[in-house]
């Protein structure tokens, strides 16, 4: 950050009245090289000031699916390869190239050599074995059960192993083929970690992270700010800045106006309404991020009125979409599909329920409810790219539900509570959302709706929804490698997910960005978080 804020302006300014004051004390003993205060010695950082709605949960990325928590573990981490600038197309990382058996099952990475993770141990292959092995032990490693087909009795899933078959070569053998392979290894979940760190810290890990990547980790105050320092030793595009700070500010409004004061140079979840002004602006800029996300409510299916299909259905009827996407004010779209149209296999063919509240009612008469019933509504307190305004969404959910009879009680959670509730299937309904990892329609179907991952502590199905039809088709469709036949089969698992019901789909955003105009080269990634060593202050 080169704009200082007023405190921090204030606290330079009392600095050097002091130094002037002593040095102009003390000057009668000052030698003819002595008394130099210029601003070599000020420490004086190009620092980077990013702004967010909420802290991390965990800086182990293996452990954690939140995006705040990703966001940050992407600039430690590396992973075998790294997706390009705009794309979710791969390119080489910590493995420079690999090959795939004809039958799907064996890839054989060659990986970089002279590379060393911050605290200053060399990387080989035996760490990637240590890191897969550690993440197939166990459910902590939700993002390895959603992305493997790990389970309570095959926690290791699709990889029957990983070998070092090299100081520099390692060997992955599935237990069959798996289309989205290369690209889910590019996902931040999977960067590489430090073993000896692991061991070092233990339970503490996630506070201590180690990896190879272009920063390295320095501090983490809670709730307040993380802040990470350039690695000089990066194999790859070395930082442009000095330091990174993470800045938690959860306010929108509050953050805008730190960036307007310069006190911070990015900002994430920027409101809506406060785009106009930022084009407006000599010393601000738009950064719109690709869209490749939806947000949703969440139906759970193992609670009271909802296991019924007629039920989902008819909430489905009584939201109307169209006034439901004004709070979105120009960012979004109104989703009917859990995948978004940005991604290929999205069936543009399926009708969205549209707003019919007299069918609604009927459907619930035909449920059991006519009379309606009473539930409740989990919502996250900040704000998230895919869901600008939780609170006004579900408060208009709220009114509209009003309208056949159901009463809704709204909880709000702070996230990390909202995370722990949903995925242990404590909630009846929860606003929710999820922005694409790896460009692949099974990141979105397998990992929010198949019944693998409908389980309690690490679910990613929040709805709980299990249908064996639709898993039968998204495992065809991880294991067939032909991708206009993948198409297909993921046209038909939305045909299903539409009839049965599991979610509201609500909106697919462009989430906007702002910055201050000075700096240069942000580009920002349609997977929600970007590497920062391309940026720069200027």
């Amino acid at each position: 950050m080169k704009k200082q804020s007023l405190w921090s302006f204030l606290g330079i300014l009392i600095v050097s009245l002091f130094l002037i004051t002593a040095c102009s004390e003390d000057s009668s003993s000052s030698s003819s090289d002595g008394g130099n205060t210029d601003s070599a010695d000020s420490g004086d950082k190009n620092t980077l000031v990013f702004g967010r709605g909420a802290d991390s949960v965990q800086l182990d990325p293996s452990k954690v699916t939140d995006g705040e928590s990703l966001y940050v573990t992407n600039q430690i981490y590396d992973t075998l390869v790294r997706y390009k600038e705009k794309s979710t197309e791969v390119r080489p990382a910590l493995a420079t190239e690999w090959k795939v058996s004809e039958d799907g099952k064996t890839w054989t990475f060659q990986l970089r050599e002279g590379v060393t993770f911050h605290d200053g141990t060399d990387f080989n292959a035996e760490d990637v074995v240590f890191n897969f092995e550690r993440w197939a032990t166990g459910g902590e490693y939700a993002y390895y059960g959603y992305m493997f087909g790990a389970t309570e009795d095959n926690p290791a899933g699709i990889i029957e192993k990983v070998e070092a078959t090299g100081d520099y070569e390692v060997t992955f053998t599935l237990s069959q083929p798996n289309a989205p392979f290369i690209y889910t290894l590019a996902m931040p979940p999977f960067g590489i970690a430090s073993p000896e760190a692991i061991e070092k810290h233990g339970e503490d890990y996630f506070k201590n992270p180690v990896g190879t990547g272009p920063f390295v980790f320095e501090e983490w105050v809670k709730d307040d700010s993380i802040t990470l320092s350039q690695n000089p030793d990066y194999y790859g595009e070395k930082a442009k800045v000095d330091e990174v700070i993470f800045r938690v500010i959860p306010d929108n409004a509050a953050r805008f106006m730190e960036l307007q004061s310069g006190s911070i140079d990015v900002m994430n979840g920027l409101n809506p309404q406060d785009i106009e002004q930022v084009e407006g602006s000599e010393d601000l800029q738009i950064i719109r991020r690709p869209s490749m996300n939806v947000s949703y409510m969440a139906m759970n299916m193992e609670k009271g009125p909802l296991k019924e299909k007629k039920v989902r259905q008819a909430i489905n009827l009584a939201i109307d979409k169209k006034k439901l996407i004004t709070l979105y004010e120009g960012i979004g779209k109104p989703a009917k599909n859990p995948l978004p149209p940005s991604v290929w296999g999205y069936n543009d063919e399926i009708e969205d329920y549209g707003y019919d509240v007299e069918k609604a009612k009927t459907l619930l008469a035909e449920a059991g409810f006519p009379d309606g019933f009473d539930i409740t509504l989990d919502i996250m307190a900040n704000p998230r790219p895919y869901m600008p305004q939780p609170k006004m969404t579900a408060q208009v959910i709220q009114q509209m539900l009003k309208e056949v009879g159901i009463n809704v009680k709204i909880t709000e959670n702070d996230w990390d509570t909202h995370l722990s509730k949903t995925e242990n299937g404590e909630h009846e309904m929860a606003l929710m959302g999820w922005i694409g990892d790896n460009g692949d329609p099974d990141n979105f179907l397998y990992v929010l709706l198949d019944k693998d991952n409908a389980k309690k502590g690490s679910a990613g199905n929040y709805a709980f929804y299990k249908s064996d039809e639709l898993h039968d088709i998204l495992i065809e469709a991880q294991t067939t490698m032909d991708k206009e036949k993948r198409t297909e089969l993921y046209m038909q698992a939305q045909e299903i997910i539409h009839e049965d019901a599991p979610w509201v789909p609500i909106a697919h955003t462009t989430p906007p960005l702002a910055a201050n105009k000075n700096v240069t080269g942000y580009q920002p990634h349609p997977t929600g978080s970007e590497p920062f060593n391309f940026l720069d202050i200027k």
